[in-house]
Formats: C-alpha cells, structure tokens, sequence
C-alpha cells in the first residue's frame, strides 16, 4: 500500500486522504517513506515468493522440495533459509497419517529371495540396488477406501530410478492385477529378460498366471521372508508417499476420481517434479534421461 501511497501524494492527493480511504496509519507510511524496504527484506521476499509459488502448486511437497522448485524459478537459496521462510508463513506440506491394517498370513513363497544378503554377524539385510535399467523390478499392492468400496493398485518400480515402471488399478485384488501392471510395464520397457521382479508373498505374485508371465518374457521372481516388512522397503517408501500426497488428502466419492488422482500424481509429479536426494536431487524421468544413452532409453 505504501508505494500506492506515495504515488498518489505526487499526483497532488493528500496522504490523510488516502490513508483514510485504504484504511492504513499514517505513521508507518512515514517510517517506511524515511527507511524503505532494504536489500536484504527485498530479497527474502522475492525467495517468500517464489517458495509461495512452489507451494500452492504442490501443496504436498516439503520444504526440502520447495527450494528445488523455486532455484527453478530462479530464486536460490540455503534449505535453512528455505525453512526458516516456510515455518515463519506456515506454509507446510499437507500430510495425511498413515493407517494400519490387520496383514494376513502369507503362504509360501514361490521363488528364492534373491536381494537378501547376510552380514558378517550372520544377519539378513536386504540390498535393492541396480546398475542399469530392467535389472531389478519391486512391486507391491495397496488399497484405500472410496465412496464406492475399496480401490486397488499394483504398481513396479525399476530400482534403478526409482520410476514407476508399470501399474494397474482395479476395484478388485485378484491376480490379474499383478498380471495387467506386469504387462502394463514390460509394453514400457520392452526387453526385460533376466530382470529381477522382488515381491512379497501375496496371493497375486504367487498365482500361476503372474508365475507364468514372468517365465514368458525370461524375468527372474523373488520373494521376501515373512513378517519382514524390510523384505520390500523400496516399494513400501512410494505407497507411503502415495498415502500422504494422495490417498489421504481428502475423501474420495468414487473409484474413478482416485483413479485420475493417483495416474496424474505419478504420471505428472511423482515422475517429473519430485525430485529424489538418492537420485542426485533429479527427478526418475531426468535420471535416466541423464544416466543412460538413448538408444537404452525405455519408452
């Protein structure tokens, strides 16, 4: 308002006038006409701004991803400072709690548990590590509840870069679900023989007909232990961002509007604007771009 003010001053209107008319004091527009805003409040405005931009954008996205969105927009700064800026304005990322569920009991696996790797005190870790794209595939199902019932997804993820490869959504867990988000991947990537597809023990992954299109296309199966959520930590970090940024931002009246909401999240965000520290502070789509030659280039 100040500088509103002061124009019209020069244009020969009154500042009591137009102080009363904007409803503002007087004394601070003359503080402020005798000491301006400084460099250094200019410039945190200008990084306010751009942080602001970034974040009515995503709404779910942290600070620690906001300074990436607005060094885009030209405005770099400290993540300190970019956490300082956001605490002071409230602006924080819109997380949902994560809910828990009754699991049930897995049967027995179908395949060796190939990333398990045990140490030298004897105990089992698992390694999801990959040197190349269509190395190693992690896949898993979730589910959440709509207007409608429950909807189920699929979804495979080539570790190498953390994109998601191939999935599939239906109002019903049956193994075609596993079966049309392994296909929907293999038609992404194209020759995928010898590539390690890590699973846990659900019902989906070890049906005949998931078994069989593995064994079709020259994929590799394996499965985790029991009771060992560890076993797939590389698939359950994306249905934990999945939940916060998408299932649990608001009640869903239909199957069809969380459809859209979760291929849109992946497709547009997950894919090309969250940007991973694992990967380098790039985005799957920007990694594998950059780390492979075109011609190994999956679709």
């Amino acid at each position: 308002m100040y500088p509103l003010v002061r124009e019209l001053a020069v244009d020969g209107i009154p500042v009591t006038v137009t102080c009363r008319v904007l409803k503002i004091a007087r004394q601070p527009y003359y503080r402020w006409l005798a000491q301006p805003v400084n460099d250094a409040e200019l410039e945190q405005a200008y990084r306010a701004n751009a942080l602001f931009d970034a974040h009515r954008d995503d709404p779910e996205f942290g600070y620690r991803f906001l300074v990436d969105e607005a060094r885009e927009a030209g405005e770099s700064m400290a993540e300190r400072t970019a956490w300082r800026i956001c605490s002071q304005l409230g602006w924080w990322s819109v997380f949902g709690k994560p809910k828990r569920g009754k699991a049930k009991r897995p049967g027995p696996p179908v395949h060796d548990d190939l990333c398990a790797v045990v140490d030298e005190q004897g105990r089992v870790r698992h390694e999801f590590t990959a040197d190349a794209p269509n190395e190693l595939w992690v896949t898993d199902i979730t589910e959440h509840w709509t207007g409608e019932g429950k909807l189920y997804v699929c979804a495979i993820k080539d570790v190498y870069s953390n994109r998601i490869v191939g999935y599939s959504i239906s109002d019903r867990m049956k193994s075609r679900l596993a079966v049309a988000a392994l296909s929907n991947a293999i038609a992404r990537r194209g020759d995928v023989a010898g590539c390690i597809v890590h699973s846990d023990r659900g019902s989906q992954f070890r049906s005949r007909k998931f078994v069989h299109a593995l064994h079709r296309h020259g994929m590799v199966g394996s499965m985790g232990r029991v009771g060992a959520a560890g076993d797939n930590a590389a698939m359950e970090s994306f249905f934990s961002l999945l939940q916060k940024n998408v299932l649990d931002r608001q009640a869903w009246a239909t199957r069809e509007e969380l459809r859209i909401a979760i291929v849109t999240w992946i497709e547009r965000t997950y894919h090309r604007r969250r940007r991973q520290a694992a990967l380098g502070r790039l985005t799957p789509i920007e990694y594998e771009t950059i780390m492979t030659t075109p011609a190994t280039q999956a679709a």
